[in-house]
């Protein structure tokens, strides 16, 4: 079987129908994202950017894929989840709400804004919804309102020492993209030419060829616990979106750079002695304060794929390829259940099963599916090339 046609059939016969079957809540709409091994809910609170995520993500495939009314009925299931109950009365997203969608943790961050904003400007596209196409650009004014001071009131730090994170700048370089049909093209050339200066230029550090987690102001390096800080798996994401940037400009000097950094990140960060890709790693090989720093986690190594998959396609490098096919060996033969449906998520360094849960908090029908749609497309392009 070719890496496509295995990337297509997991999404469609795999990861797909376990989602469709475990986590539609047909009494009081939305998603359950905490399914244990077998698929079995074990918390009934919902988490609004995992929400958001499942209706972006059944969206997309009714979009891209296959305009299949079933797929529609699932992401309007999330859409008027969010609609209803996601917002307080500012217009920003709770963290998360009961089951019924009473609001349990406030809005004190941006990121389930980012998701409801993807959600809803990819539901407009397939159902024809102004509605959620106005409620799209209104999150996303809001999100650029919020960005120099993302978490308001609930910031922890005094500003003695102000740290700027990579997440934002990270995740606007993929979100205007997602929303370039209800933007100004105006709009959407300001967000990216930001978004590539703060990635690649800022957060980019160009001694090491690092991703650097947080910075200083002036871009410079803090030598403390969160100035060292490396997440790789981070770093590597935002190049595949630095990637499609680089392809919508054609613009080859930053696809070349964006894939070099893959190399870089991936050099520095793999585990030499259990295989498999560092959660969290200190620049300066200090032990990092994150206790969790040595597991391995599913999305790290899912957007690695994705990332390695499209600077295959785009720059046929063959040191890329070496590196694909060693991070595939690992995903695919650690994180993969064929028995039960969907990946595990969280692996200790050994590469054995931590947690065995398909969903949770922070796990979600989010970066499977996007990983199994992405590589899917790309080794189409990459195989298509050499027959």
């Amino acid at each position: 079987m070719s890496y496509s046609e295995r990337y297509k059939n997991t999404l469609l016969n795999d990861i797909i129908p376990f989602w469709e079957k475990n986590s539609l809540d047909k009494e009081y709409g939305g998603y359950f994202t905490c399914l244990d091994h077998k698929g079995r809910v074990f918390d009934k609170d919902k988490f609004l950017w995992l929400q958001g995520r499942q209706a972006w993500l059944f969206s997309m495939l009714y979009n891209k894929v296959e305009k299949n009314p079933k797929w529609l009925d699932i992401a309007k299931s999330g859409i008027d989840f969010l609609r209803e109950y996601g917002m307080d009365e500012q217009g920003n997203f709770y963290f998360s709400v009961t089951r019924t969608g009473e609001p349990l943790v406030k809005a004190y961050n941006i990121f389930s804004d980012c998701f409801a904003a993807m959600a809803f400007s990819q539901y407009a596209i397939a159902a024809n919804d102004e509605e959620a196409k106005e409620l799209a650009r209104k999150t996303y004014f809001n999100i650029l309102s919020r960005k120099d001071n993302p978490k308001g009131p609930y910031e922890k730090n005094t500003g003695i020492r102000p740290l700027q994170g990579f997440s934002l700048p990270m995740i606007l370089s993929n979100l205007v993209l997602e929303l370039e049909d209800i933007l100004l093209p105006e709009e959407v050339d300001s967000t990216i030419d930001y978004s590539v200066k703060q990635v690649m230029e800022v957060f980019l550090d160009k001694e090491s060829g690092l991703i650097f987690e947080n910075v200083l102001p002036d871009g410079s390096h803090d030598d403390s616990f969160n100035g060292r800080l490396l997440n790789p798996g981070h770093g590597i994401e935002a190049m595949w979106f630095m990637i499609d940037i680089g392809v919508r400009k054609n613009d080859r000097v930053l696809i070349d750079k964006a894939a070099e950094t893959i190399l870089n990140i991936l050099d520095y960060s793999w585990d030499k002695q259990y295989g498999g890709i560092f959660y969290f790693l200190d620049a300066k090989g200090f032990p990092p304060q994150q206790l969790e720093w040595d597991q391995k986690l599913w999305w790290v190594h899912l957007e690695t794929l994705v990332a390695l998959a499209k600077a295959w396609e785009h720059t046929g490098n063959p040191e890329v390829k070496k590196w694909y096919e060693k991070v595939h060996e690992y995903a695919w033969s650690h994180f993969s259940d064929p028995e039960n449906g969907e990946w595990f998520g969280y692996l200790n360094r050994r590469g054995e099963v931590l947690l065995n849960l398909k969903g949770g908090k922070w796990k979600g029908c989010f970066h499977v599916p996007r990983a199994m749609y992405q590589c899917w497309r790309s080794f189409e392009k990459i195989e298509a090339k050499t027959k």
